[in-house]
């Protein structure tokens, strides 16, 4: 378990982490969001003693991370890929983190297996893609099998194919029973592997919740409609006070109503109907609903 308590980073002027507390419990995956600058990474950096806080604290397990012993065994981390010795083999490179922590010789195959580089095992950690670098980094945080795992952007880099083995992997540490917390600027991808979130904005916590319930409190469910006479559709919503915005494509969402009111209400007005659809709440909405005043940079329209 993880336990953050009124965490605060400064520095200089700048306020990066703002007395953020918030639990990161085992068993399940937890997905940590946040626009660019929310202080996310200062905030694992914290967690593992890599930047020391203005205020408050943080325990894995009952402890500060530099207060446990064997801290492989007990944590492992993937918050910079590239952090290793380019000419060292992979092998090397994981063997040398083994013996530096007491662990057995035998686990390093056993990792290289586990993030497919068994068959690169021998070649230069410094020719390595992004992808395979990323492998390499999970494979050192899983080294000392660790019941408390910490992972930076862990698809940054990887092909369709080690995307869903890194989401199949992090679901099955958490089903066993291990606290995986996981920081991730993929919101869809989010949605497919966390069941609770922890979400900062400007380095302070805006949400601390299950995935599900994010998604329903920040997002309202809407009717898509289609119909070749979009404008008659919008006067007769209108006239029953039925909210209706169009989308980019064309389409009406109507939202407080039922496909069955809309079918209802073309079918008295004689007007033809080609969809209605019932979206459910996006979680992608219910982000940008909740910090789309916190995004540091935005692209402009043509």
């Amino acid at each position: 378990m993880i336990e953050v308590e009124n965490l605060s980073k400064r520095y200089g002027n700048t306020l990066a982490v703002d007395g953020v507390s918030f639990t990161v419990r085992p068993g399940r995956v937890t997905g940590f969001l946040g626009p660019n600058g929310a202080g996310k990474s200062t905030t694992m950096r914290m967690i593992l003693d890599l930047d020391r806080p203005t205020g408050g604290r943080v325990r894995i397990d009952g402890r500060s991370y530099r207060e446990l012993p064997d801290p492989l065994r007990r944590a492992g981390a993937l918050l910079e890929a590239k952090a290793l010795h380019n000419r060292r083999s992979a092998y090397h490179h994981l063997l040398w983190l083994a013996q530096s922590n007491r662990i057995p010789k035998s686990r390093v195959r056993e990792v290289l297996r586990l993030a497919g580089l068994e068959g690169v095992a021998g070649k230069r950690a410094g020719r390595f893609s992004l992808g395979m670098t990323q492998r390499l980094g999970i494979a050192a945080a899983l080294l000392g099998d660790p019941p408390v795992l910490l992972f930076d952007e862990p698809v940054n880099g990887l092909d369709p194919e080690g995307v869903l083995w890194i989401r199949n992997l992090l679901k099955g540490l958490a089903a066993e029973g291990r606290t995986v917390f996981v920081s991730s600027h993929l919101i869809s991808e989010m949605a497919l592997t966390a069941g609770h979130l922890i979400v900062l904005a400007r380095g302070r916590l805006l949400a601390d919740t299950s995935v599900q319930e994010f998604a329903e409190s920040g997002a309202r469910p809407h009717v898509r409609i289609r119909t070749p006479e979009p404008e008659r559709m919008r006067d007769v919503l209108a006239a029953e006070g039925l909210p209706v915005k169009q989308a980019d494509d064309g389409a009406l969402e109507v939202y407080d109503t039922a496909p069955e009111r809309i079918g209802q209400l073309a079918l008295a007005h004689g007007l033809v109907v080609s969809e209605t659809t019932l979206r459910s709440a996006s979680l992608e909405e219910a982000f940008m609903r909740l910090t789309g005043d916190s995004v540091e940079y935005r692209g402009g329209g043509r």
